[in-house]
């Protein structure tokens, strides 16, 4: 009788502890399910490129390039916008000094032609988490409220109105560099450097309402800003390019901070 006493007392003793056992586990799988099934995954539309592909270069030109068609209409699980046209808010630019030294604004912008773009070299350094792209773009028409004021190679310039522009011929070359952010169990891209060099081949630009609407002032500067709109935009184009670049930084870490690295690009 003691025996049976004593057997009962140590089922008792196990039964506990292997309940307690039994819900860590469950507890764990559960945690981790979860877990797991949180991790965005990328849509089907996107194909995927390994780091260990031969020619990780070569796979992200198709990647992008496959997803040129619905660039136009603009992609909401990536949080890409509508680029054609692409629409930007507000550019500022405030050039103090030198040859041209004035203060423009420029408002709801259109800009027609950006999904035509043709990647002409791809450089990627996953090691230093880095990415080099060079482009190609054929024309670029760019309509946008504008308000300016100061002196465009010591000519006075004012006005408010509309702003048309064609650029053609356009070379670009963008640089990011990136830092690796853990968060929780996942490491996510985090852009902390954003460089556009671009180079334009021609352009012709009109500005309607220069001074004030008078017509012969302002015909006589628009002839005047597209003879010499090279040397005018070489004075203004640090300032267009740190512009352009913090625009699409916002873009891409959008993406960055959407999906985790081993998602984006996995071994």
């Amino acid at each position: 009788m003691q025996a049976i006493n004593k057997s009962i007392k140590r089922i008792k003793l196990l039964v506990p502890n292997r309940l307690n056992m039994l819900r860590k586990i469950i507890f764990y799988l559960l945690v981790r399910t979860l877990c797991c099934d949180a991790l965005p995954k990328l849509p089907s539309f996107i194909k995927v490129c390994h780091q260990s592909d031969a020619n990780l270069p070569t796979c992200i030109k198709k990647s992008v390039e496959e997803l040129r068609p619905l660039l136009v209409k603009g992609i909401p699980d990536l949080d890409i916008p509508s680029v054609e046209p692409l629409n930007i808010s507000e550019v500022v630019i405030d050039q103090g000094s030198g040859s041209v030294s004035l203060r423009s604004v420029y408002k709801n912008i259109q800009v027609h032609g950006p999904s035509k773009f043709v990647i002409k070299d791809i450089k990627v350094d996953l090691e230093k988490d880095k990415m080099r792209i060079k482009l190609w773009l054929p024309e670029l028409e760019v309509t946008c409220n504008y308000s300016i004021d100061g002196k465009i190679l010591m000519m006075p310039i004012s006005g408010a109105g509309k702003s048309t522009a064609k650029y053609s011929n356009i070379e670009a070359t963008i640089t990011l560099r990136a830092e690796r952010v853990k968060k929780g169990e996942e490491i996510y891209y985090n852009v902390t450097d954003f460089y556009v060099n671009f180079d334009i081949g021609d352009a012709k630009i009109h500005l309607d309402d220069l001074f004030n609407g008078d017509k012969d002032l302002g015909e006589a500067m628009n002839v005047f800003l597209n003879d010499n709109w090279r040397q005018i935009a070489s004075e203004i184009k640090p300032v267009l390019e740190d512009n352009i670049a913090m625009i699409f930084k916002k873009f891409a870490n959008k993406i960055f901070h959407k999906y985790p690295r081993n998602v984006l690009i996995p071994k």
